[in-house]
């Protein structure tokens, strides 16, 4: 999420802040609810995120050319297909290759730079580990409710504590707004977050591995979202887009939770032996 300074209320309206407020409750409810449910729904909700974030990705730099366009479109769709039918996540992440390498072989002969091939990855990535994550099990609903818990805990505690405290700019070329007294308390709100939802779900694991677990993710949701107002800065562009008030775009609103996601799926990954990524949180 996007913690820079933020412009005031327009006169008469609501404030930015009641703005990001509801935002974020709305969106919250909509993710949970998807979650909850799981299997298809869930992975349609990955499918339409990596497609959000794959437009704001290449509205920053459009193609020079519409056959690219269309062609970086249509590479995507067959990915995001071959995810909502449920294949395996090496599958997956095989499909996504060869999307990339299309676009970026077809890039070759238009003159187009690669741009859009870089977005389909940032896009695609973490759709496979959200959606292979969740599943339909009840350890995937807690991989999944782990992670918000650690993400939005993050977001919140850097947000108000770095606005609270201020101090030392934590990367002011990328991000003039954070500092790190805001990412210590967002550090320390997405481990306590993560250590509550994980008992209170019945995850199986040691008060070590879900404290070590929760501050590795909250430190990467932080390096995503400074990752992401890298782009922009590059970009020349405040915001990835303006579809949520208060917030921006979706890449403003996920920066760090695709981070997060990708890293948790890697770790359950190697903790399962290959098998179900989630299977880390039961036992």
């Amino acid at each position: 999420m996007n913690a820079d300074a933020l412009p005031p209320g327009q006169p008469g309206g609501p404030s930015n802040l009641t703005l990001r407020v509801v935002s974020a409750i709305v969106l919250a409810l909509l993710a949970l609810g998807l979650t909850f449910l799981g299997g298809l729904p869930f992975r349609l909700f990955a499918a339409v995120l990596a497609a959000l974030v794959f437009y704001e990705w290449t509205a920053m730099q459009p193609a020079e050319s519409r056959i690219h366009e269309i062609v970086s479109w249509a590479v995507l769709a067959v990915f995001l297909l071959a995810l909502l039918a449920g294949v395996s996540a090496p599958a997956a992440l095989a499909i996504l290759i060869v999307c990339c390498l299309i676009t970026i072989v077809h890039s070759g002969f238009s003159g187009d730079s690669h741009w859009s091939a870089y977005g389909i990855a940032y896009a695609g990535i973490p759709a496979v580990a959200l959606a292979h994550l969740r599943g339909d099990d009840s350890a995937g609903l807690i991989a999944i409710l782990f992670l918000y818990a650690v993400v939005w805990a993050t977001d919140i505690l850097a947000y108000f504590v770095g606005r609270a405290f201020g101090g030392p700019k934590l990367a002011p070329a990328i991000s003039p707004g954070k500092t790190w007294s805001g990412a210590l308390g967002g550090a320390l709100g997405g481990v306590v977050a993560g250590i509550v939802t994980a008992y209170s779900a019945g995850a199986a694991m040691s008060f070590a591995a879900v404290t070590a677990l929760a501050l590795l993710l909250s430190i990467v949701s932080q390096a995503g979202d400074l990752f992401e107002s890298a782009v922009k800065r590059r970009r020349g562009v405040k915001d990835s887009g303006a579809l949520i008030p208060g917030h921006g775009g979706i890449m403003d609103r996920v920066d760090g939770l695709v981070a997060a996601a990708v890293l948790l799926y890697l770790i359950g990954v190697v903790f399962s032996e290959l098998g179900a990524p989630a299977g880390l949180f039961s036992g």
